[in-house]
């Protein structure tokens, strides 16, 4: 029978071989470099392109925003963000009324589909956004509203 004293030294042993052939798990971190205080305290679309150095902003159908028409609690409201356009650097999910506009921000590289899904926090009724930022600075967006019945930001 194997003991906890004994458990802990294997354990600890494994760890350390891993840690040697650089296969540890690393904790994900956001740096500090990455964060843009100015982006999440943004009131308005043209505030928060001007933070994140985008263009103007124009509709487009290339850009879809997904999330049912009415949610009942506005504390996990389910959105998704996506578009099949090539050249996408930043995916960002947006709700209007909220303290702070931006709710999300996802970085694109070619490896991956500009495809994400979420839950963000919605304190009313209110449009939600999604962005797409171009290689080419372009801007393009969809929106949908979605009226929440039980506010989630404390309301």
């Amino acid at each position: 029978m194997t003991t906890r004293r004994e458990l802990l030294k294997q354990s600890t042993t494994v760890a350390a071989m891993l840690a040697s052939l650089g296969m540890y798990p690393h904790v994900a971190w956001a740096q500090s470099s990455t964060y843009n205080a100015a982006a999440f305290e943004a009131k308005n679309m043209g505030d928060l392109m001007k933070a994140l150095g985008g263009g103007t902003p124009q509709e487009s159908k290339d850009v879809v925003i997904t999330g049912s028409d009415i949610a009942e609690n506005g504390a996990v409201v389910p959105v998704g963000a996506s578009t099949t356009l090539p050249g996408v650097k930043r995916m960002l999910i947006l709700v209007e009324k909220n303290p702070s506009m931006m709710s999300a921000m996802f970085d694109v590289t070619d490896a991956i589909d500009a495809n994400f899904a979420t839950r963000v926090k919605m304190g009313q009724s209110s449009n939600v956004f999604a962005v797409a930022m171009m290689d080419d600075g372009k801007v393009l967006f969809a929106s949908k509203e979605i009226k929440v019945t039980l506010g989630g930001c404390g309301g």
